[in-house]
């Protein structure tokens, strides 16, 4: 079995970068085995093909635009997770949308996908997020790992530093 967690976004952008700050908080928090592969994808796009090609499972973390209070979390699954997208939810899903599509063109999808999104608060240009959205990436980090453990891995919390 080989997962993929992927977080995007642009941590230039506040609430933009809620996808790479989840991952890098999964990473510094937990021990992982090797079959689960956790990616900071930042803004690319084709550049995340072969890393998503004949997955398993995907959990992708994203800033999602979706017209919801700010910090609300949104869930979405396989087929639900739009190949073609006609508006954005997101400024990074043209490319999402992009490596998808390739991947079912050459019959690489990922076997299950799972977008969990938050609608951010504030896209101002800055390097942290914003209080409300900060506040839930426990929780998402949280959500992650209950999706990792249903798919029978077992995140081991790393000893406090």
């Amino acid at each position: 079995m080989r997962i993929v967690v992927l977080g995007i976004g642009n941590i230039l952008l506040s609430d933009e970068g809620v996808g790479v700050m989840v991952v890098d908080e999964l990473a510094r928090r937990y021990r992982l085995p090797p079959e689960v592969a956790v990616i900071d994808g930042g803004c690319s796009g084709m550049e995340m093909l072969d890393d998503l090609a004949r997955a398993d499972h995907v959990i992708v973390v994203d800033a999602v635009q979706a017209d919801l209070p700010p910090a609300t979390l949104l869930e979405l699954r396989d087929d639900d997770v739009p190949a073609f997208f006609t508006a954005k939810l997101s400024p990074h899903q043209l490319g999402l949308c992009d490596v998808l599509a390739a991947l079912k063109l050459t019959d690489e999808s990922p076997a299950n996908l799972l977008l969990i999104g938050v609608q951010p608060g504030s896209l101002d240009l800055a390097m942290q997020l914003s209080p409300r959205v900060a506040a839930i990436v426990p929780t998402i980090v949280a959500r992650v790992v209950r999706e990792l453990e249903a798919q029978g891995v077992r995140p081991v919390l790393r000893a406090a530093a």
